[in-house]
């Protein structure tokens, strides 16, 4: 098998490959991973659970890795303002799309943290040529995240534990810092606004 390369996170088309339908709320279904040649990557299908039963004899090539999974239909809320999300989930997102090997080993360590948190469950690990692969299957979304175990020992896991948190301190300064300066902006532009306003009646005449 080819050594992969592309670790972005696989997101649910929340419909059927074989037939279509889209999943309903609750409804079970079946993931799939599957080798991609072209981009020596991965590539997501899913399936209802019927359909797998038809298709699964017949699959060719097998798929690398699959798992039962359940579908949560996505809730609509009104979102606030948003800011740039310095949580562990977006640090992680973040670090795989962005896919520099230099974060490979606090990618492990994020994904580890999500997984103690329960937002990411564990569905799978395959051993490559190279290294050994970890699936995550997101518990809200059904996201699917792919996490290479670097085989960190002891004492490098902790050092990476502190490499991480210092990372996220700063990320979450430099948040605030951002979020304080614009603050101040905003309300000095709505205090011109009201005065322009203010300035804008007419004189009353007077009797």
């Amino acid at each position: 098998m080819a050594i992969i390369q592309d670790w972005k996170i696989r997101s649910t088309e929340a419909k059927c490959e074989v037939t279509g339908e889209p999943f309903k709320d609750k409804e079970e279904f079946y993931t799939c991973i599957f080798d991609d040649p072209e981009s020596d990557g991965f590539v997501r299908k899913d399936y209802s659970v019927e359909a797998w039963k038809e298709v699964r004899p017949t699959l060719e090539p097998k798929p690398f890795s699959f798992w039962k999974s359940t579908y949560k239909a996505p809730v609509k809320v009104e979102e606030p303002k948003k800011m740039e999300d310095t949580s562990v989930e977006g640090m992680l997102r973040r670090f795989i799309e962005e896919d520099d090997s230099k974060t490979e080993n606090a990618r492990f360590i994020l994904a580890l943290m999500l997984e103690r948190k329960k937002v990411l469950i564990p569905t799978d690990s395959k051993e490559t040529e190279t290294r050994k692969l970890l699936f995550y299957e997101h518990a809200e979304n059904a996201d699917v995240f792919i996490v290479a175990d670097p085989g960190l020992k002891l004492a490098e896991i902790e050092e990476v534990q502190r490499e991480v948190a210092d990372l996220l301190a700063q990320e979450e300064a430099k948040a605030k810092a951002s979020h304080a300066v614009a603050e101040p902006a905003d309300e000095h532009a709505e205090s011109e606004e009201n005065t322009s306003e203010e300035g804008s009646d007419e004189p009353t005449e007077s009797e």
